[in-house]
C-alpha cells in the first residue's frame, strides 16, 4: 500500500477542516430556510465550484432569502438588484460622470454599479431586456466590465444568484440558451413539506425572527474553492460524466430516442459543471473523492438548462426531467 506523502496529509487536513467549516455554513442557513436543505446544499455547491446558479421556483419560496441568509453566512459582500424592462447596463455595471475639479478641471470619474460586490440577486432576470441580461452575464463569464472603453475588475469571489418565475411570463424576455449555458446549475425550488411549512410559519410570524450569523470569511470561501479543485476524480467517475454528456446530444453517440426528441443537447461546460459539482458536493459531505452517487444528484440541475426538446417532443408530451431521468439510467 503506497504511503501518504506530507504535502497530501496537509492538503487532507485542509480539507477535513474546511469541510466541518461549511458544514457548520450549510447548519446556519438550514435554521432560516426551512425545509430547503437540497436547495441550500446546490447553492453553495455552485459558489464552491466557482460558478453562478438560477434559481427557479414559484413566488414566495424564500429565494431572496436564501441569497441574502448565503452572503451574509459565508461573509460576502451581498447586493439585490430588482430586473424591470427598464433596467439599463449602466444601471447594473456602472457609469462615469463628469466632475469638476477645486482647480476647475474638469474630468470622468467611474461610479461602480450593484455589479461590484461579491454575492449578487439579480430578482426575476427574465424581465430585463435582452440588452441588460447580456451585460450582466458577459460580467459574470469575464469577471470584469468594460465601460468606456476602460476594464474595471469585479470583486473576488464574484457569484451571481439569479432567479425566474415560472409562473407568471407575461412582459418577460426569456434567456437564450447560450446565456443560460453561463449558469453552473439551475436549481428548482419546490413547495416546503408540511412540517417545514409549519416550523417556518411559527418562527417568521412571532415576536422575533432568527436570522443567520457570519459563518466564514470570503478568504474561506475562496480557500475551499481552491480545495474542491484539489480533489482527485477518479477514471470511473470521469468516464461516467462524459458518457451522459455525449449521449445527452443528438449525433451518432446518442440513441434513436434523443435523436427523435432533443433539439440541442447540453455543451461541453456541462462535463465541467458535474465535474465541479461533484468534487464540491463531496467536499460539503466530508468526502474525499467524488462517487458516481454525486454525478447522479446534479444531472438534473446540471442539464435542465443545457437542453431543449423539439416540437415532436414537446407534441408527444415528453418532458426534460424525464430525458435526464432515461439519461441516468445509463449509470443507474
Amino acid at each position: 500500500m503506497p504511503s501518504i506523502s506530507e504535502a497530501d496529509r496537509h492538503i487532507i487536513a485542509e480539507i477535513e477542516a474546511a469541510t466541518l467549516r461549511l458544514q457548520q455554513a450549510q447548519a446556519a442557513i438550514g435554521k432560516v430556510i426551512f425545509g430547503q436543505d437540497i436547495v441550500v446544499e446546490q447553492a453553495l455547491i455552485a459558489i464552491l465550484g466557482g460558478g453562478h446558479a438560477l434559481l427557479v421556483g414559484a413566488p414566495g419560496l424564500a429565494k431572496t432569502k436564501l441569497a441574502t441568509t448565503l452572503g451574509r453566512v459565508l461573509g460576502l459582500a451581498e447586493k439585490r438588484v430588482q430586473f424591470t424592462p427598464d433596467l439599463m447596463p449602466a444601471d447594473i455595471l456602472g457609469s462615469e460622470v463628469l466632475e469638476e475639479s477645486d482647480r476647475g478641471r474638469r474630468e470622468f470619474r467611474f461610479l461602480p454599479g450593484p455589479v461590484f460586490c461579491q454575492l449578487m440577486m439579480a430578482d426575476e432576470i427574465n424581465r430585463a431586456s435582452p440588452r441588460t441580461q447580456s451585460a450582466l452575464l458577459q460580467a459574470m463569464q469575464e469577471h470584469h466590465v468594460t465601460v468606456a472603453g476602460l476594464r474595471h475588475d469585479l470583486p473576488r469571489p464574484f457569484h451571481v444568484l439569479a432567479t425566474q418565475n415560472p409562473i407568471e411570463q407575461e412582459g418577460t424576455y426569456p434567456l437564450p440558451e447560450a446565456q443560460l449555458d453561463r449558469f453552473l446549475l439551475q436549481i428548482d425550488v419546490p413547495y416546503p413539506s408540511l412540517d417545514a411549512e409549519r416550523r417556518m410559519l411559527f418562527a417568521t410570524t412571532g415576536a422575533a425572527e432568527d436570522e443567520a450569523g457570519e459563518v466564514l470569511s470570503a478568504a474561506e470561501v475562496m480557500n475551499a474553492q481552491r480545495l474542491t479543485r484539489l480533489i482527485p476524480v477518479g477514471e470511473q467517475v470521469a468516464e461516467a460524466i462524459l458518457r451522459l454528456v455525449r449521449a445527452a446530444r443528438p449525433g451518432p453517440e446518442a440513441d434513436a430516442f434523443i435523436n427523435a426528441n432533443v433539439a440541442w443537447g447540453p455543451s461541453p461546460r456541462a462535463s465541467q459543471a458535474l465535474m465541479l459539482g461533484a468534487r464540491a458536493r463531496a467536499l460539503l459531505q466530508g468526502r474525499l473523492s467524488p462517487s458516481l452517487d454525486d454525478v447522479m444528484a446534479l444531472l438534473g440541475p446540471v442539464f435542465r438548462h443545457r437542453m431543449a426538446l423539439n416540437f415532436t417532443a414537446r407534441a408527444d408530451g415528453h418532458s426534460i426531467g424525464g430525458v435526464i431521468e432515461r439519461l441516468a439510467r445509463l449509470i443507474g
